[in-house]
């Protein structure tokens, strides 16, 4: 399983909770559950191996492992998370359990071209106002009124943000 989201509930008078919502790592089904202060749990190894993104196929999206150049197909819906950044030929961290893939793992900044944008209205400074932009591989994110259609950007993988223009 893999954390998803995650909310901390203290109550008055009974022990705090922790609500997850958790992704089956094996077939990428999700779920809620809630923990309680004493539970405890077996410690998983997760091996990460470097790969490069080559080709989606199908329900399936195929990597190549940059040390055994073996070509890797993973289920769509064990990346779902990453499919609005992944471009072909970007360097990924495959994660592995047990010899088998179970997901991957983004760098956590990509450099994306912008694919489709309004143009920034002329005179407009008030600081901090974005507008939305369509990436490349079909993301949405929020940019400055500066960014303009064809300029490539920085985006942060963990939160889908804006970071700056490259």
């Amino acid at each position: 399983m893999t954390i998803v989201t995650v909310e901390h509930i203290k109550l008055a008078r009974a022990g705090a909770v922790i609500k997850a919502k958790l992704r089956n790592i094996r077939d990428g089904s999700m779920f809620e559950h809630s923990f309680r202060s004493g539970d405890k749990f077996k410690v998983v190894r997760i091996e990460k191996t470097e790969a490069s993104y080559l080709y989606s196929e199908g329900d399936f999206l195929h990597f190549m492992d940059s040390s055994t150049y073996e070509q890797v197909a993973v289920n769509r819906p064990q990346v779902e998370d990453v499919l609005p950044f992944l471009k072909e030929g970007n360097p990924v961290a495959l994660l592995r359990y047990e010899d088998s893939v179970i997901g991957v793992e983004l760098p956590i900044t990509v450099e994306l071209e912008v694919a489709e944008t309004e143009p920034g209205v002329r005179g407009d400074t008030v600081s901090g106002v974005t507008k939305a932009a369509r990436l490349e591989t079909g993301a949405s994110v929020q940019v400055p009124l500066f960014v303009s259609q064809g300029d490539r950007i920085r985006v942060d993988t963990r939160s889908g943000a804006y970071m700056e223009r490259v």
